[in-house]
């Protein structure tokens, strides 16, 4: 089960967006913007900055997440977003010899299917113990080890480039993991910052749009119906 914990992030990371918007049009400092503005001004300006799409601002706050029971199929794609930080666990330093796996829901519905994957599991993790055994350092044996294999890692990104994850990896097309981690991380970023992440979430649902074109999922309305509820 995939685990998910905003760890820190900006303090009054919607104020210092707004500040940072304000800046480009004013004679005034950072700091004295920042101690000027009203909480309402600052509603109104994120509002404004998110519709009309400034969304350099957003790149001067950040935030980090602790995320576990994720599969390396998952960080795979996930340290495709290059505008990132990532720290992740080692399969260097880390001993796999009791790895836990991720089990994907389409193969768990099968019993045929699943018990190949769970035997399968089962023979990786003798053979990593017998390579140990025979010497072989944890760098080389991991080389036996599944895609399936749970891994930890800690993710940092600006609101910007959380706002573009958000966009790709909630949409339905999205590989169905990565999908569920994303979710996790907007319900979280949502409690730190509501009004910046307002309408965050797939592509149609933050545009009213879906750039899939011939590729679409068919359920553009259903998504769109999320946005307003």
């Amino acid at each position: 089960m995939i685990k998910v914990k905003l760890l820190e992030h900006t303090p009054q990371p919607e104020r210092v967006v707004a500040m940072a918007a304000r800046l480009c049009y004013s004679a005034s400092g950072a700091e004295e913007l920042a101690e000027k503005m009203s909480d309402e001004q600052v509603a109104k300006l994120v509002a404004k900055i998110v519709q009309m799409g400034h969304a350099s601002t957003m790149e001067h706050v950040t935030f980090t997440f602790g995320i576990e029971g994720v599969s390396r199929v998952l960080t795979h794609q996930l340290v495709r977003h290059r505008l990132a930080s990532y720290s992740q666990q080692s399969q260097r330093y880390v001993a796999e010899h009791d790895f836990e796996y991720i089990l994907p829901p389409t193969i768990e519905e099968k019993p045929e299917a699943k018990a190949k994957f769970e035997a399968l599991m089962d023979n990786i993790r003798s053979t990593y113990d017998e390579l140990a055994e025979m010497g072989v350092p944890r760098e080389d044996a991991r080389y036996v080890l599944a895609n399936a294999t749970e891994t930890k890692i800690v993710v940092t990104m600006n609101a910007r480039s959380l706002m573009h994850f958000f966009n790709l990896r909630c949409c339905n097309r999205a590989q169905w993991e990565i999908r569920e981690l994303a979710y996790k991380m907007l319900e979280q970023a949502k409690e730190a910052a509501p009004l910046l992440f307002k309408n965050a979430g797939a592509s149609c649902v933050a545009t009213g749009h879906c750039p899939e074109g011939a590729m679409t999922c068919g359920k553009f309305a259903e998504m769109i119906k999320m946005r307003t509820e």
